[in-house]
């Protein structure tokens, strides 16, 4: 724990046991975000899911890099993760992205898919959405599960930067950073929906992590270490 860091914290007026338990969550969700990501580019598959494959491996890596990026923060301002792994998992801030189960060819098996508990309006309509998509055959309703997470995770971030702004210039540092590719990785999903332009361009190198690459232990190539 870092004493006189933490005391600036709070003296700036923000309650650290508050923050913590954001930045707890926030891990979390990121960390659950990478495991079901994986499960969903491993089945991203036929002409679709090939072109969809490689940003579901950049926001993947990404998501990784921001769960390792969060976890020395929490412990600085004296907090940390459960020790056991359910614990946290049912912490996360985000929803779980589920793939869909495709039953094996079990007729009578019904899909699972994300956003399965909770959630604001537009994660209800996905769900709606996602489920027609899987009853007809169609896995580019999925892509709304992948647009959801980046749209819950750009609350979530939004939500600490304007706790932090202008108090806690650390962690605002580091949520904007990472706030900055939730951004980009909404959008990717989005243009592939047809949504419109994303306005981005894919990376050099999977999982690059432009914006937060600064704040890992281990950089990764975008420094050109």
């Amino acid at each position: 724990m870092a004493k006189v860091a933490q005391q600036m914290v709070e003296q700036a007026g923000i309650g650290v046991k508050e923050l913590l338990d954001k930045l707890v969550r926030a891990a979390s969700a990121e960390f659950t975000t990478y495991y079901y990501y994986t499960i969903l580019r491993v089945n991203a598959i036929g002409l679709e899911g090939e072109g969809l494959k490689e940003i579901i491996e950049d926001a993947r890596l990404e998501d990784r890099n921001h769960f390792e990026a969060l976890i020395p923060r929490i412990y600085e301002l004296g907090g940390e993760i459960p020790r056991d792994i359910r614990d946290f998992a049912n912490m996360a801030a985000c929803p779980d992205a589920y793939l869909p189960d495709r039953g094996q060819g079990s007729e009578s098996s019904s899909p699972r898919v994300g956003f399965t508990s909770g959630g604001v309006e537009e994660e209800k309509e996905a769900i709606s959405e996602v489920k027609q998509g899987i009853e007809r055959g169609d896995i580019r309703p999925l892509l709304q599960v992948l647009v959801e997470a980046e749209r819950c995770a750009i609350r979530v971030y939004t939500d600490i930067c304007n706790m932090t702004f202008g108090k806690d210039h650390r962690t605002y540092e580091l949520s904007l950073a990472i706030l900055n590719e939730e951004i980009e990785h909404e959008a990717w999903f989005s243009e592939f929906l047809g949504e419109g332009p994303s306005g981005h361009f894919r990376r050099g190198a999977p999982g690059e992590s432009p914006y937060t690459s600064r704040f890992l232990i281990v950089p990764t190539s975008h420094n050109g270490k």
